[in-house]
């Protein structure tokens, strides 16, 4: 400036030298306002990440699912109340611990599998049911479903999501409970015609042993007092199916042999299918042997199906020439189950009648049957976690089909 103000310069230079001086100055403002708004983007940009950051944590914390996070080493980094309730840990006692300790074998192997193939399109665990051991030791139903988070195909970590089934369960069992209950005073309303045929049976037999009795007559005496057992025998059925179906009854599982069981059921109805010329056949596979089930619950159900096998080989009166046999057969499966099936070439059913097997207070025999049978069999199959299916064939005969789960 003193060079300018002590010599003598030329306005051409003095005038660039000022336009100079103005854009140094125009640069320093521009930073300025740079800076600042730089410094006021890094700020609202930092609150609108805590704000995100608190958010998905709130979200987390607040979720009734338990969710559990883990790093690329399977340390739990994660653990939300919602995974406290169902498995009984703390936060404070099991971040840091690894997760494949804490999850089901099941899980831990397929998330370990899932993150072993880097090239996998899917990282994702499908939802599905299974039953995890609490700290307490209680088994708790959960719906699982599990992801491998990666970056540039590495694992920097793991999600895994629990939804508690307890209450779902609980009330699905109520529900249950409810149903069985409404069918038994639907069945009982139902039965009216079925109890008014057993007095009938009863009343006739008395009035036989009673002529019989008058009269010495050995043979209406017999006659009377047989018809009077069988209509015991219906009795005490109809009292056992209602009994059956009204009270829940969890497997009791014991070592025993299916095929024993099985051959314990054609013994006892061997003697009604021989009256009938009716033929069991036993095919049971040598692959079974002593496994650990329910035998009371398998009985009873073989019972019921092979005892409706002879009634409906019994029933089949378009066919008189035809040599009528029920077939029980066992085979092993795969995976831990026995399959039973108990096959007739009787009466057969129609799709119609199919249909309606399972519904209470149905049956096709008419006022012989009372309609509990098979609600009977198929709740039992339930409870013991197996499955029954059913194929007929009108006038061709019927093949039942159960599936029992084993240890």
């Amino acid at each position: 400036a003193s060079d300018f103000i002590n010599k003598p310069i030329k306005d051409e230079v003095l005038s660039i030298a000022l336009e100079r001086a103005k854009e140094k100055l125009d640069i320093r403002r521009q930073l300025k306002e740079y800076t600042d708004d730089l410094e006021n983007m890094v700020k609202i940009a930092t609150e609108e990440f805590e704000r995100k950051s608190n958010f998905q944590s709130k979200l987390i914390r607040s979720s009734n699912d338990g969710i559990v996070a883990t790093d690329d080493e399977w340390n739990i980094v994660t653990f939300n109340p919602g995974a406290e309730s169902i498995f009984g840990y703390s936060g404070y006692e099991i971040r840091g611990s690894d997760a494949r300790k804490l999850y089901p074998p099941e899980i831990s192997d397929a998330l370990e599998k899932i993150a072993a193939c880097a090239e996998a399109r899917k990282a994702e665990l499908p939802w599905r049911e299974i039953s995890i051991t609490s700290k307490s030791g209680e088994a708790i139903p959960v719906r699982c479903s599990g992801a491998i988070l990666r970056e540039k195909n590495q694992m920097m970590g793991s999600v895994t999501f629990f939804q508690d089934l307890r209450e779902i369960k609980r009330l699905e069992r109520e529900l249950l409970k409810s149903e069985r209950l409404a069918a038994i005073g639907q069945t009982v309303a139902g039965m009216a015609h079925c109890i008014k045929n057993i007095l009938h049976g009863f009343k006739g037999g008395s009035y036989l042993v009673d002529i019989g009795l008058d009269r010495n007559d050995t043979n209406r005496l017999k006659t009377g007092w047989q018809m009077i057992q069988r209509n015991i025998g219906r009795t005490s059925d109809l009292v056992l199916d209602l009994l059956s179906y009204s009270k829940e009854r969890p497997p009791e599982y014991e070592p025993c042999l299916p095929n024993d069981v099985a051959d314990d059921v054609c013994e006892l109805l061997k003697e009604n299918a021989n009256e009938h010329d009716i033929e069991i056949i036993r095919a049971f596979s040598p692959d079974v042997g002593e496994v650990s089930m329910d035998p009371r619950t398998v009985y009873r159900c073989l019972l019921n199906l092979v005892s409706n096998a002879i009634d409906a080989c019994m029933f089949d009166e378009d066919a008189l020439d035809k040599e009528h046999c029920v077939c029980v057969r066992t085979i092993r499966e795969e995976q831990k189950f026995i399959r039973f099936e108990v096959e007739d070439n009787g009466a057969g059913m129609s799709d119609e009648v199919r249909a309606k097997i399972f519904t209470s207070f149905f049956s096709t025999k008419g006022g012989q049957g009372t309609g509990l049978g098979l609600l009977v069999t198929m709740k039992l199959v339930d409870e013991h976690g197996g499955t029954i299916g059913v194929t007929s064939s009108l006038g061709k005969g019927t093949t039942f089909t159960i599936r029992f789960p084993y240890d």
